[in-house]
């Protein structure tokens, strides 16, 4: 098995401030979009930017940035962001996560990640897309809880952290998918060359796995269950297993991984074995 810093080079790169944050990236790549385009034509102009990033010496009136923020308040306006797609207007209520407007239940200096992770600052969204009845987090995942930062605010907070030793950002929960309009206006309004890191349970929709592609380094994601049973017995979740690997795939493709798996006692044979390919393909190289 390798180190975990062997299967993050980019990572240790941003770190030893030797190569940009990509959500800095996306920041300073210019981009040309009409805001009542239709949203096929913003998708298109979106995916042709990706492909070739040009970025500038300086930041751009409209960037690539703006146009993900963009696309992400017309998905929070008929919600898909994540694969129980709820369809509704979240300007208005909340869909099955539980989330209206994106609510913080804590922030700190995390020293319980791996350890090329530590300290991390992780900012703990309410709501989750998922309903485990073995959540340790069921506190936050599941009641109503938190206060609303305004981004420009949790900015401040988050420069704070860097100053105390913080080595990353890491967004988490409850989960972050419906959170992730809030998150890039928050990231607009930064600037510090710290890796973004996506701690989540992977169920998000083709719409959002698109829409992280190119904004966050490291993907800590969480593969708990080896078949479609299981998870819609725990987790109340339809069609998880080829829904969650897909998403890996793709942000395998995208960026850095670390993929985590919670051990279910009686789940060794149905959950865990079916998983263990998976380490293979992402760990062999």
């Amino acid at each position: 098995m390798n180190n975990i810093e062997d299967l993050l080079p980019d990572y240790i790169n941003i770190l030893n401030q030797e190569k940009l944050a990509k959500y800095l990236i996306s920041k300073n790549s210019p981009a040309l979009f009409d805001k009542y385009d239709l949203t096929k034509n913003l998708w298109k102009i979106h995916n042709d930017l990706l492909k070739k990033i040009n970025m500038s010496d300086y930041e751009p009136e409209i960037s690539l940035l703006d146009l993900k923020i963009e696309l992400a308040s017309r998905i929070f306006k008929k919600c898909n962001l994540c694969e129980n797609k709820c369809n509704i207007d979240r300007r208005i209520t909340e869909g099955k996560c539980g989330v209206k407007q994106s609510k913080i239940a804590s922030e700190f200096l995390h020293i319980g990640e791996e350890r090329t992770l530590i300290p991390s600052h992780t900012i703990f969204f309410s709501g989750c897309t998922f309903n485990c009845v073995f959540c340790q987090n069921w506190d936050i995942s599941q009641k109503k809880c938190g206060v609303y930062i305004k981004p420009s605010k949790l900015v401040d907070i988050i420069d704070s952290r860097k100053k105390q030793g913080s080595r990353n950002v890491n967004w988490v929960g409850g989960e972050p998918t419906p959170n992730i309009y809030y998150i890039f206006k928050t990231l607009k309004k930064m600037n510090f060359n710290l890796p973004q890191i996506w701690n989540s349970n992977m169920y998000c929709s083709l719409d959002t796995i698109n829409l992280l592609n190119g904004v966050f380094d490291v993907y800590l994601t969480d593969f708990k269950y080896g078949n479609n049973k299981c998870a819609k017995k725990l987790s109340q979740i339809n069609k998880y297993f080829e829904i969650v690997s897909r998403n890996h795939k793709i942000a395998y493709e995208n960026g850095e991984i670390l993929l985590r798996h919670l051990i279910i006692p009686n789940h060794i044979k149905c959950c865990s074995k079916p998983l263990w390919g998976l380490w293979l393909i992402y760990y062999s190289t």
